[in-house]
């Protein structure tokens, strides 16, 4: 970084607050394990912890899943749970990097831990999809130049609509459908560049409209995705298809599956549900 570029994003320095309140209500004891810590790689960046709590009060105990994403075990009470965090994140204040020359890496040359994401899953019928992906996209320059040609696909195919959200709907629906919410923008961008051999893994997290017009619907957690690209890894989001300021990853994995917030082993319903990420000041 040359020095203007170093002043520039000492400037640009900003705090983050960020958090979530939900309630639950379930008819008898029911075991829970919940994904919603922020993730270790940003572990540098928390200035007030997202210490987990709950009302009434209940045993909490944290693991490291296989994806390296904090999760939180207990068990609810018979009735209503409150599940609540609220945190400050220092973050640089700088949109998210574009590198136009990053290569694709082949296949025989990628790392181990990479070549999960080259694998269908749950939600990710890469099988179904490599002969569109192939058809579409198969003549673009590898790399980065073929990641934003497949995010821009989806931006354009898929129509937002929350309302017509349902947790069953994988890429090929979304694909076939043309509706989604932002989980279904990540799958099918996902799907279409692991068929064309690029690893790719789902991320959720929080996303604030930081260096954009204010959105006026109700918050909620984001999906979005990483490509690896030249030897690391590199935010896309096909849904806003720009640079954001400001995200926050909870956590990674293969599809929505791997990172639910809430997994729940019994008859349970959500009754509350919010999430905030605001832009604060920090203290001089």
């Amino acid at each position: 970084m040359n020095d203007v570029s170093a002043v520039y994003a000492k400037e640009q320095v900003m705090q983050i607050r960020v958090g979530y309140e939900l309630v639950y209500e379930c008819p008898q004891p029911t075991p829970m394990i919940v994904t919603l810590s922020i993730h270790q790689d940003r572990a540098g960046d928390i200035i007030v912890p997202d210490t987990m709590s709950t009302d009434p009060q209940v045993p909490l105990t944290s693991y490291i899943d296989a994806f390296g994403n904090k999760c939180t075990r207990l068990v609810a009470p018979a009735g209503p749970i409150r599940i609540f965090a609220d945190a400050v994140v220092r973050d640089s204040g700088l949109p998210e990097p574009v590198a136009e020359d990053a290569r694709q890496v082949p296949v025989e040359e990628l790392p181990p831990e990479t070549l999960m994401y080259l694998l269908g899953s749950r939600y990710c019928e890469t099988d179904r999809l490599a002969g569109f992906a192939w058809g579409r996209f198969g003549d673009i320059i590898g790399g980065w130049q073929r990641v934003q040609a497949v995010v821009d696909f989806v931006h354009n195919h898929l129509r937002f609509s929350y309302a017509e959200a349902r947790p069953t709907r994988t890429a090929l629906d979304a694909f076939t459908e043309g509706k989604a919410v932002c989980r279904d923008f990540a799958h099918l961008s996902i799907t279409l560049c692991r068929a064309l051999n690029i690893p790719t893994r789902y991320c959720t997290g929080y996303l604030g409209d930081i260096g954009v017009p204010p959105d006026p619907a109700p918050m909620d957690f984001s999906a979005w995705f990483e490509v690896f690209l030249d030897g690391r890894w590199y935010t896309f989001d096909a849904r806003h298809n720009t640079p954001r300021i400001g995200r926050i990853v909870i956590a990674r994995g293969r599809d929505a599956s791997d990172v639910a917030i809430t997994s729940t082993f019994g008859p349970h319903q959500l009754t509350q549900f919010k999430v905030w990420t605001d832009e604060v000041r920090e203290e001089t």
